[in-house]
C-alpha cells in the first residue's frame, strides 16, 4: 500500500489545518491507520490512530482535545483534524497504517509497516 500524506501548511497558533492521507494500492479500510510526527532534533512520537475501523481512537495527551482522526473509507483517506494549533505542534506529520497492528501497539511507530512521506506543519506564535 502506497500512503499520500498532504495538507500541511503554516498558520498562526490557535489557528487550524486538516491533515489528508490517501491510500491506493490496497484499501485499508479495516486497517489500523495512524499520525506520527517528527520536530527537528526529536524522535518521531504518536499523535493518534484509529485501531481497524471499530472507531476505536487513541490520542497522545499533547494533543488530546485538539485534533481528531477520522477516515473515509469511500475515499480510502484518513484525516487528521487539528484545531487550537501550538508552535510545539510544529513538524513533519506522517501516516502509517499496517494491517498486523495489535492493540498494545498501535502507539509504536515501529509497530507500522507502511509510511506515507511526510508533510511538513509550521505553527508560529
Amino acid at each position: 500500500v502506497q500512503l499520500q500524506a498532504s495538507g500541511g501548511g503554516s498558520v498562526q497558533a490557535g489557528g487550524s489545518l486538516t491533515l489528508s492521507c490517501a491510500a491506493s494500492g490496497r484499501t485499508f479500510s479495516r486497517q489500523t491507520i495512524a499520525w506520527f510526527r517528527q520536530a527537528p532534533g526529536k524522535e518521531r512520537e504518536f499523535v493518534a490512530a484509529e485501531f481497524r475501523s471499530y472507531g476505536r481512537t487513541y490520542y497522545a495527551d499533547s494533543v488530546k482535545g485538539r485534533f481528531t482522526i477520522s477516515r473515509d473509507n469511500a475515499k480510502n483517506t484518513v484525516y487528521l483534524i487539528m484545531n487550537s494549533l501550538r508552535p510545539e505542534d510544529t513538524a513533519v506529520y506522517y501516516c502509517a497504517t499496517d494491517p498486523s497492528i495489535i492493540l498494545s501497539s498501535v502507539r509504536m511507530s515501529q509497530a507500522y509497516e507502511y509510511w506515507g512521506q511526510g508533510t511538513q506543519v509550521t505553527v508560529s506564535s
